[in-house]
């Protein structure tokens, strides 16, 4: 018969997970108790940062309801302070992790970090002004767009990119940890999948957006505009002698300028797409196409139905 006082056997549950957590940390080499405090950031910290930052950006549009032009710069500065600080206990927790990964001394774990996040809040200005660029080419480029405001406070793919430009800098400043967990925050909100390795550059324009996946090594041109299920990925996956995956090679497509991709369009391994073209719907491509390019899927099949 089950004690109604207590009908989740709690104290029962809590030992076994801590012999399960106790299993873990044995057979992955950590020594439990060895911090005695959280080891790792926090994806709940890093989503209340990435909406300050959001709203220091753009204040009028993703600031408070109720702020004021007047204040406008009192709002921005004091929420960048908060947001910084907190960045700065994140990047302090990732940079620690990492040197205990690779048993390195972290004495100077603080003042790198500091150092890191200096040059993110003066990177802040430029990062606005390209988002700028991205949000008018989202605005220019979609018929159905009656303003930027709209743009800025509806189109998932510009909370992606928004996400994107911020993460991308963290993973080229070397805190990829915080720079992944960005990337998925916006990720989980709106279905697109950039991984923050990825270079993309100005007037970047994600239509619709929703299964998008752009990968780590991919590089993306200027005024290049891409719609829903789109994929930039890997052809294969070399592995090295005993079997594990190669990580950081080059694996992923390079898109030059003014390229548009239409929805459902599949573009795997290192091949470039030349400045200027198009590629059509759901076209499967794994081979490298000229400046000017009109792929669709007809005209990449042979008469007997294989792709040329």
């Amino acid at each position: 018969m089950s004690d109604r006082s207590n009908p989740w056997q709690l104290q029962t549950i809590v030992c076994q997970l801590r012999t399960a957590r106790n299993q873990w940390r044995t057979q992955n080499g950590r020594v439990s108790g060895e911090q005695g405090g959280r080891e790792l950031p926090s994806r709940a910290a890093m989503a209340d940062i990435l909406e300050a930052l959001c709203g220091a950006l753009f204040p009028m549009r993703l600031g408070p309801v109720d702020l004021r032009e007047e204040s406008e710069d009192f709002y921005v500065g004091h929420t960048l302070d908060v947001a910084l600080n907190a960045l700065l206990t994140q990047a302090r927790l990732e940079l620690r992790y990492a040197a205990r990964q690779g048993g390195l001394p972290d004495e100077r774990v603080d003042a790198s970090a500091t150092l890191l996040i200096q040059d993110f809040a003066l990177a802040l200005p430029g990062l606005r002004s390209i988002l700028d660029t991205d949000v008018l080419a989202a605005y220019h480029g979609d018929p159905a767009a009656r303003s930027v405001d709209e743009v800025l406070l509806c189109y998932p793919g510009i909370l992606a990119v928004i996400h994107h430009r911020l993460a991308h800098h963290l993973y080229r400043a070397g805190l990829p940890l915080l720079a992944r967990i960005s990337a998925e925050i916006a990720h989980s909100s709106t279905g697109i999948d950039i991984h923050p390795g990825a270079q993309i550059g100005r007037s970047f324009f994600i239509d619709h957006g929703t299964g998008v996946v752009i990968g780590e090594t991919a590089i993306i041109g200027e005024r290049v505009r891409i719609y829903q299920a789109v994929t930039l990925g890997a052809k294969r996956f070399p592995a090295d002698e005993s079997g594990q995956l190669q990580k950081g090679h080059p694996r992923h497509p390079i898109v030059e300028d003014d390229v548009v991709i239409y929805a459902g369009a599949t573009i795997l391994g290192r091949i470039t797409i030349g400045q200027g073209s198009t590629i059509g719907g759901n076209v499967w491509l794994t081979r490298s196409v000229p400046a000017g390019s009109n792929l669709t899927q007809a005209n990449l099949l042979h008469d007997d139905g294989t792709q040329k």
